[in-house]
């Protein structure tokens, strides 16, 4: 009888830190976001509608390190490239590679640049038809932020 009561306790302890393990994967970092043009979705997923804010067309030294694609992944809760360069007119691909669900939204009041909740393995388009910079974010996770930088 002793016996089960302590197994009992043991699977208890074992759920208890399994559930605790769990919830701390659903944690992560914090931040800011904007952009111009036309966009496309690849998946059939519901959009969100948050009024973004921030600025486009400002340069900063952080172009300096900015990538050449214009793919950018979203995995654990970052966008990666966090800063994309490319020419006017060039579409960016943004494909969701976590389990959790995130968008891409300008911080730029106004603008387009707006995508729908992207669940794992959906793609977001958007063609960028004017030179500046473009800073987004997740609004799901505001501390998921990204900037696309766009050359003449």
């Amino acid at each position: 009888m002793r016996k089960l009561k302590y197994t009992k306790g043991i699977w208890v302890a074992a759920v208890a830190v399994v559930g605790l393990l769990g919830l701390s994967a659903c944690s992560a970092p914090s931040a800011a976001p904007a952009a111009s043009s036309q966009s496309t979705v690849d998946s059939g997923m519901t959009g969100m509608s948050m009024a973004p804010s921030g600025t486009a067309g400002q340069s900063t030294s952080a172009q300096a390190g900015a990538a050449a694609t214009n793919s950018v992944a979203i995995k654990d809760f970052a966008f990666a490239p966090a800063t994309v360069t490319v020419p006017v007119g060039t579409t960016v691909t943004w494909t969701n590679s976590d389990q959790d669900p995130h968008t891409v939204t300008a911080t730029e009041s106004g603008s387009p640049l707006r995508s729908p909740t992207m669940n794992n393995g959906a793609t977001y388009k958007y063609t960028f038809t004017k030179a500046g910079r473009y800073d987004y974010l997740c609004t799901i996770h505001p501390f998921m932020t990204g900037t696309v930088v766009v050359t003449p």
